[in-house]
């Protein structure tokens, strides 16, 4: 009988430290792994902004977008045409070109069109770091407030590159991203009929077009203009359409 009341008390006082070290192991464990969760989560990538690629599908209205780094010889005629027809686009021209014009960038800004950025010097933002891209973003920023008074709210990425490095600058430093659903390949067609046909087929509601300041797209653009009215689009500035 003490035999048994000897092993039974052992064999409690086993369970017992048994107990205690299970509590001092998780004790120890807890506070480590939640350390190193805290610290998985701050290193996790954070969500980026999707880029914008149209507006509403169920409105017909469509935005003309231009990228400005060159063919400023062409803009008077492109501005004089959106005059005629009493519409409003979106320029997003880069810093260096707004340097070198800046009255060419106010008349765009005065005539009630809508300026975004697209960078300071053309280059490749998937080949760059976030800092670069945010230094770039800034560095046009900064020009443009000195010709405008304001900053951009939206930001084209030059060749349409778009990779994380990219949209995490954009997003730092204020901005939404804006690409395209119509591209008008205009930079390559020296055609103004390809140009046009181009535009019109693909054309829907909430469509953000890409063109750019060239002779041909110049002489296309108030035939485009009158079709695309006729087939009962609005044409619209970005921030007109993507309010709606």
């Amino acid at each position: 009988m003490q035999f048994w009341f000897i092993a039974a008390y052992i064999s409690f006082r086993g369970d017992v430290m048994r107990h205690k070290y299970l509590l001092v192991v998780l004790l120890l464990v807890i506070p480590i792994a939640g350390g190193y969760l805290f610290a998985l989560r701050d290193r996790t990538v954070p969500t980026l902004q999707t880029p914008v690629y149209q507006g509403d599908s169920t409105t017909k209205s469509i935005a003309l977008t231009f990228n400005v780094d060159w063919g400023e010889e062409y803009i008077p005629a492109i501005l004089e045409t959106c005059q005629e027809h009493n519409i409003k686009v979106t320029f997003f021209v880069t810093g260096r070109w707004a340097q070198k014009f800046p009255q060419l960038t106010r008349q765009m800004a005065r005539e009630g069109h809508e300026i975004g950025s697209h960078g300071y010097g053309h280059p490749h933002p998937n080949y760059l770091s976030v800092e670069q891209n945010l230094a770039d973003i800034k560095k046009a920023e900064k020009v443009l407030i000195e010709i405008l008074g304001r900053k951009p709210s939206f930001y084209a990425p030059p060749y349409g590159e778009h990779g994380p490095t990219c949209l995490q600058a954009a997003e730092q430093g204020g901005y939404r991203t804006i690409l395209w659903s119509v591209d008008s390949i205009d930079w390559k067609f020296r055609d103004r009929d390809i140009i046009f046909y181009r535009v019109i087929n693909k054309a829907h509601n909430g469509a953000i077009i890409l063109l750019h300041p060239t002779e041909a797209t110049a002489a296309a653009l108030p035939s485009i203009i009158k079709e695309l009215q006729r087939q009962n689009y609005s044409l619209v500035t970005l921030s007109d359409m993507l309010s709606r």
